[in-house]
């Protein structure tokens, strides 16, 4: 079993795991405090697509950071069957119990809802780590990374969520309201810290005219999606073909089930329309941000267009039941996985009293000093009085 206590004059050890590249976009300024903050040690294991070569290896993207990765969990992702995304969830659980045995943390931060995230919450779990869990409390009904969030939440000892409506959602799971913060989104502070590339600049790199209508697209797999992949993916390809002076950017696809099929569909498109459209598996969060704050749209089926978006008041055309749940701004256009439906959506968002509207949102994720906050708790709280949880039992009313 792993010490917990540290002991006196030690530092506190708090062990990050990072499994995605969205993901790790998000915890790069917690890890940013973590790693000043003079009582703590920031440890970081990076795992799941971060390592895999198909994704974009974009573990570079963290070190060229600045950041000192301590252990890899290297899950060898090829496939994108189910039994293949089940076997590398089980061997995470593995490689992630040894990390956590060398690195003996004090306490594990994860953010989200990935298998891999939830691999570590066991893992941590059966090592009697305790795990800090950020983003609980969220739903989104049309993947299976909903159930992955609220089974990390029961395995969690600290929750920091976004909204109080996610807080209400993690004490309804049986969590004690005193060890559930509400800190705001990590978004916030990713949007309100990056220097973000003029457009000239980022024309240059991206090798790409940025000239209205511009596009940004990221979608992944809806795993619980009311129509297959290859449908989805073809729907909104044939949306896009509506509009033949765009210039579009896409994003990488995610590991889930089924994301061959994208990736292999928009390579395809891209390819055909090398002059005005780019596909990048890995933009990095500052281009990234870069291209959404420059997009006259964005589309797609990630959570970048329900938190990102309207933060940095740029319409979104929502497609499909992937993101169904999250708290909404009137800058979100929701819209089925079907063609006609997403071409008009997109010309909806494209029309300059749209674009007004959007313009004039406010999110309901909170404001920046979301990274400060958390750390508050971490350099806080005891680590030995939290492996024990009681259910916290809400009232019946009479």
């Amino acid at each position: 079993m792993i010490d917990r206590c540290p002991k006196a004059g030690e530092r506190r050890k708090i062990c990050v795991v990072t499994g995605s590249r969205a993901e790790y976009g998000l915890l790069r300024w917690l890890m940013e405090e973590l790693r000043a903050d003079d009582a703590l040690t920031l440890q970081l294991i990076v795992t799941g697509a971060h390592l895999s070569k198909r994704h974009g290896e974009t573990f570079r993207e963290i070190e060229n950071d600045g950041f000192a990765i301590d252990e890899e969990a290297d899950l060898g992702i090829t496939g994108d069957g189910a039994l293949e995304v089940a076997g590398a969830a089980g061997l995470a659980v593995q490689k992630l119990a040894r990390c956590f045995d060398r690195l003996a943390p004090h306490i594990v931060v994860v953010l989200g809802d990935r298998y891999e995230i939830l691999a570590a919450a066991f893992a941590a779990l059966l090592t009697r780590i305790p795990v800090a869990h950020i983003h609980g409390g969220e739903i989104t009904e049309g993947a299976i990374d909903d159930a992955m969030r609220h089974a990390i939440t029961k395995m969690a000892h600290l929750h920091f969520v976004s909204t109080n409506e996610h807080a209400r959602r993690v004490i309804q799971l049986g969590e004690a309201p005193d060890r559930v913060f509400t800190v705001g989104a990590l978004a916030v502070d990713s949007v309100a810290r990056h220097r973000l590339l003029s457009r000239d600049a980022l024309a240059s790199e991206l090798d790409l005219r940025i000239d209205p209508p511009f596009f940004l697209v990221t979608t992944h797999p809806a795993t619980l999606g009311e129509r297959d992949t290859k449908a989805a993916i073809s729907a909104l390809l044939e949306a896009l073909s509506a509009f033949p002076d765009a210039r579009v950017v896409f994003t990488g696809v995610n590991a889930d089930p089924g994301h061959r099929a994208i990736h292999e569909a928009v390579t395809a498109f891209a390819e055909a329309r090398g002059d005005r459209v780019r596909h990048f598996e890995s933009l990095g969060q500052r281009r990234y941000l870069s291209v959404m704050a420059l997009a006259d749209v964005v589309v797609g089926n990630s959570s970048s267009g329900i938190i990102e978006a309207p933060l940095l008041k740029v319409p979104s055309v929502n497609i499909g039941n992937r993101q169904q749940g999250r708290p909404r701004t009137h800058s979100i256009i929701d819209v089925a996985e079907d063609a006609a439906a997403i071409r008009v959506a997109i010309e909806t968002a494209l029309s300059p009293q749209f674009r007004a509207r959007a313009k004039a949102v406010v999110s309901p994720y909170g404001t920046d000093g979301v990274a400060e906050r958390i750390v508050g708790v971490l350099a806080s709280v005891d680590p030995e009085t939290l492996v024990r949880k009681r259910f916290h039992d809400i009232p019946v009313a009479a």
